[in-house]
């Protein structure tokens, strides 16, 4: 049989008879060199495991099966590689944070029904609420894919580790977002709650796996001024050098902290260094000066994470991830003055542009810029971050409003558009930390 090689070979001399013996004999010879170099291609073709897959680019990005089983159309996503256009280092990285929202016919990848651990606070659906076009959108950042969250992956990355989320009620939404759709995999043992229901511990056997929730309202050390004259102030006095020991004192055990503080902060509290009062914030107190709610917001968040990144008892491979602001979309009042959040859409474009989110933008920027402070000047400490702030500034649509109920009051008593329901938009904060994770790990992403 003639060798392939030769038939791609040009030739200049088809007419010329082939009759003399030398030339013949250096036609034998160049067969027999191209049949070897053919021979050790294949070799190295079928031999290697994939000799090319350096050069693949990108992956297509399967959607789960809308008229499968959900926990089938689960196993079936695999982890996936994310590629951008940048370049650090030799390696290719999307910014996870800039993009839009798009439709997602398939919807949520657990409902009300399937999964056993939402709360009444964020259970929408149980409580009311008749639309469900909120859920049927995902995130779609501007230079890559983002694949959707995957319990087999996540578990994967976490095996044998312990992850604990710090912060107040809002890191409470996340971990309970997170359990939801981890238990379309696998469900976990409920091993440990406190008296109040702040500090909470879930494991997966099958993984080895620690998922707990620490409950603080500030990341700093806060006296709550109590009652005065025989009502409650709501008034807080923060000590912005000092730590709170309640979740300080756990971090040494953990192999992922996930941090965030905000709301508690929009508040009058009144702020201490060394001992002493510097300032306040949302005061009017001649005598105080009013240090404004970033500052503050800054202060504690420089404070957490140079206690994180001079830890010298916490683990060596620690990864800490921060959260940026959560933001709240009350319209036409606040949450006890006739506040509603009854959007049933993202925001346009538009509507974006319109939308005065300056505001929570300025908090976030105060956040990031302390972040980076931190993750720069740090060596042998890891840090990310989840900037779900201009994600999630387009989702009014997300918030429970009246559709809540928990065992001191519901959805008649007052309006919440400052937590997320569930199944919901803040399912993309553990898209990201999948993501986030998964990059950290080591993973072509």
């Amino acid at each position: 049989m003639k060798s392939a090689t030769f038939e791609i070979l040009p030739t200049n001399n088809e007419n010329r008879e082939m009759c003399n013996t030398g030339n013949a004999w250096r036609l034998v010879l160049f067969f027999l060199w191209a049949t070897g170099i053919a021979w050790l291609f294949a070799v190295f073709v079928l031999d290697s495991p994939n000799p090319f897959s350096q050069f693949s680019s990108k992956q297509n990005l399967p959607f789960v099966n809308n008229n499968a089983a959900p926990h089938n159309a689960l196993n079936q996503t695999p982890a996936m590689n994310i590629n951008s256009p940048k370049e650090n280092d030799g390696e290719k990285y999307c910014d996870f944070f800039k993009g839009q929202w798009v439709p997602e016919p398939n919807g949520s990848l657990y409902s009300q029904w399937s999964c056993p651990t939402i709360p009444d606070t964020k259970n929408c659906g149980k409580f009311g609420r008749k639309d469900v076009d909120f859920i049927n959108w995902r995130w779609k950042p501007d230079e890559c894919e983002l694949p959707r969250f995957n319990p087999k992956t996540f578990l994967s990355l976490v095996r044998g580790k312990k992850l604990a989320f710090i912060g107040d009620s809002l890191a409470r939404n996340q971990i309970e977002s997170l359990l939801c759709l981890l238990s379309q995999g696998e469900t976990p043992k409920d091993i440990y709650k406190d008296s109040e229901d702040r500090f909470r511990t879930f494991y997966f056997p099958s993984h080895d796996f620690t998922l707990m929730v620490y409950w603080t309202k500030f990341l700093v050390a806060a006296e709550d001024k109590g009652i005065i004259n025989g009502s409650r102030t709501n008034v807080f006095d923060l000590h912005l050098d000092k730590l709170d020991v309640n979740w300080a004192d756990k971090l040494p055990n953990l192999d992922y902290a996930i941090i965030s503080i905000a709301h508690w902060f929009l508040r009058m509290n009144n702020l201490y260094e060394g001992g002493r009062l510097i300032g306040c914030t949302e005061c009017n107190n001649p005598n105080v000066p009013d240090l404004g709610t970033q500052f503050t917001i800054a202060k504690a968040i420089r404070t957490a994470l140079g206690y994180i990144s001079e830890c010298k008892e916490c683990n060596r491979g620690l990864v800490t991830v921060f959260r940026t602001f959560s933001p709240v979309h009350f319209e036409y009042g606040s949450w006890n003055s006739g506040g509603k959040c009854n959007r049933t859409r993202p925001y346009t474009e538009e509507q974006v542009n319109s939308y005065n989110a300056e505001w929570e933008m300025e908090i976030r920027r105060r956040q990031v810029k302390e972040f980076e402070k931190i993750k720069n000047t740090t060596k042998g400490k890891m840090f990310e971050i989840l900037d779900i702030t201009s994600a999630m500034i387009m989702r009014p649509d997300g918030h429970p409003g009246h559709h809540w109920k928990d065992q001191y009051s519901d959805g008649k008593s007052f309006t919440d558009c400052v937590h997320w329901c569930l199944p919901g938009p803040i399912d993309l904060w553990n898209d990201l930390l999948m993501a986030v994770l998964q990059r950290r790990k080591g993973s072509s992403l």
